[in-house]
């Protein structure tokens, strides 16, 4: 494995686990009501299901890759349209109403669980998210890869938490978030459509027909 693919793996793990959802969005209600410790729990519990879904999203695009370079092209295709979908949702967001989401739960750690477990999102914003920075590297990707790709993920998703975990609960971190929450909202929106355009640009080539 090279060094710009390892960077790579650890990036789409970090960035996948940071980029405000409602996992994030949830975890910042809870520290608000309850507290870090509550916090760290529910993401303690959440990684659960990131691994699961996270580990599904590589063996996906492993797989896509072994059956030949068209299907994997076609899976980046796929991916960046809907990146590129969720960022201009993001980009056209208006402000919420208030609500906390879900940030009350009496037992953070197993509510994180199944937060994570059943997030409908999970693994398609996994798939892409992954497609989209390892689109580059594609021809290096292979099966006895797998662990090591599934671990250097996790590493960069216990990175994502560990911030997170790290500023959960500060008064002038929940001030900030909630007053500019748009604003962060529209700013991922727009680094999503970012990754959207780099898959395009490395699968659509693949796609094209030869002119030999």
């Amino acid at each position: 494995m090279t060094p710009s693919l390892l960077m790579a793996v650890l990036a789409s793990g970090f960035i996948y686990g940071i980029t405000p959802g409602p996992g994030v969005l949830a975890v910042f209600g809870i520290g608000a009501a309850r507290g870090r410790r509550a916090g760290a729990g529910f993401l303690c519990g959440h990684l659960l299901g990131d691994v699961i879904w996270c580990s599904t999203a590589l063996i996906a695009i492993v797989g896509a890759r072994e059956i030949g370079s068209t299907a994997f092209d076609v899976l980046g295709v796929l991916s960046g349209l809907y990146l590129f979908w969720l960022g201009w949702r993001a980009v056209r967001a208006k402000r919420s109403n208030g609500e906390q989401p879900q940030g009350a739960a009496r037992q953070p750690f197993w509510h994180g669980i199944l937060f994570g477990l059943t997030n409908p999102k999970a693994y398609p914003v996994a798939v892409a998210t992954f497609t989209a920075l390892l689109s580059s590297r594609a021809e290096l990707l292979n099966w006895s890869m797998l662990p090591m790709l599934i671990a250097l993920s996790f590493l960069g998703g216990l990175l994502a938490y560990a911030i997170l975990i790290g500023v959960v609960g500060a008064r002038q971190v929940r001030t900030l978030y909630q007053r500019h929450e748009l604003a962060i909202t529209r700013l991922c929106g727009v680094m999503f459509i970012g990754f959207a355009i780099n898959a395009l640009v490395h699968a659509l080539p693949g796609l094209m027909p030869s002119k030999t």
